[in-house]
């Protein structure tokens, strides 16, 4: 937050969340994919479009696709020692080929939650293109997907929370930019939203209702309560807002107006963090996770909570389950007599 407002605001991004992709955005920008061939660029195109309008897929999510598409095939023009990938290269992959990329990333430590993301995107592309006939290698589907850690969702206690609330007037001398920090922080952890959520919202999408109608992954919508200490918090955010307000304005804005930029509302959180010595796990996303996970404390069902948090299975939402576990097993051993 410059003179502490928006520290980085000065760098802001001029790409926000405030941009609609088109189908061809990721295509069109020929320095994404300058070494592939036209046949090839041509089925990518007709992938993208049939993801988006047949699919329904998010922005977002195609921006992950092309992403690790991107990384796959800067990969196979330095394995294959050629520059220029195309349909028929992609046919004669071989086991080996699809091994050395996983090797490839290994090296590279990424971790193996997208790495396995990764390959599923190549499994959805190879699917796709055998489908319409433009290619065929079934190989891919012979490649086992990497065993993912079991890893427990992180959290705050509710102390470590309020502490959290309680410090945002630390880190900016405006007024407006610390009541936006509590307002989108409290709807983090009040409601349980994504990051992405939370700052896709326009004003029209806060009502005097007790509920808030979310557009989550793959652009399902969601009914979450809207606390009163939520609500208040936006209004008084709002109402000291320098900028002007209509039906389409973003919610949250940063400190020029615009959209605010998830990679400035991490860095506000990291400053918090800091400043209260919490955990360097301590993100945006870590709020949701409390959320999920207080509830569960205070005797939330399950399936409700799938429900709020918008997860397809509920064997996401188990994973709270585990981890109020691991924490009651602790509390137990150190309180109990014979622990």
């Amino acid at each position: 937050m410059a003179s502490k407002q928006d520290s980085n605001s000065q760098e802001e991004p001029s790409r926000t969340n405030e941009k609609r992709w088109d189908a061809s955005d990721l295509i069109s920008e020929t320095q994404f994919f300058t070494f592939l061939s036209p046949s090839l660029l041509s089925a990518l195109d007709q992938w993208q479009r049939w993801l988006r309008d047949e699919r329904r897929s998010s922005p977002a999510t195609l921006g992950t696709y092309f992403y690790d598409l991107k990384a796959f095939f800067q990969f196979l023009t330095s394995h294959l020692d050629d520059e220029i990938i195309s349909l028929k290269a992609l046919e004669s992959l071989t086991a080996q080929d699809f091994r050395a990329w996983l090797a490839h990333r290994a090296q590279e430590e990424r971790a193996r939650a997208s790495t396995a993301r990764a390959l599923s995107v190549l499994r959805s592309l190879f699917r796709f293109l055998e489908r319409f006939e433009l290619a065929k290698n079934p190989v891919i589907f012979t490649i086992r997907t990497p065993k993912m850690p079991k890893n427990l969702p992180r959290f705050l206690s509710p102390e470590d929370v309020q502490d959290l609330l309680d410090t945002t007037g630390d880190i900016s001398d405006d007024a407006w930019i610390t009541k936006r920090d509590l307002a989108l922080l409290t709807l983090l952890y009040g409601a349980g939203l994504r990051l992405s959520e939370a700052l896709n919202l326009n004003c029209k999408d806060i009502t005097t209702g007790e509920t808030l109608k979310v557009l989550g992954k793959g652009n399902k919508e969601r009914l979450v309560p809207m606390l009163p200490v939520i609500k208040e918090r936006i209004q008084s955010y709002l109402d000291n807002s320098p900028f002007p307000q209509s039906d389409d304005t973003p919610l949250f804005l940063g400190a020029r107006g615009k959209r605010f930029h998830p990679r400035m509302a991490q860095g506000q959180l990291q400053k918090l963090r800091v400043l209260l010595n919490l955990p360097e796990s301590t993100t945006p996303h870590v709020l949701r996770h409390t959320f999920a996970t207080h509830l569960l404390s205070a005797d939330g069902d399950l399936r409700t909570i799938q429900e709020l948090l918008g997860h397809a299975s509920l064997s996401s939402t188990q994973r709270y389950a585990h981890a109020d576990t691991k924490r009651l097993l602790a509390v137990h051993k150190k309180a109990h007599p014979r622990g």
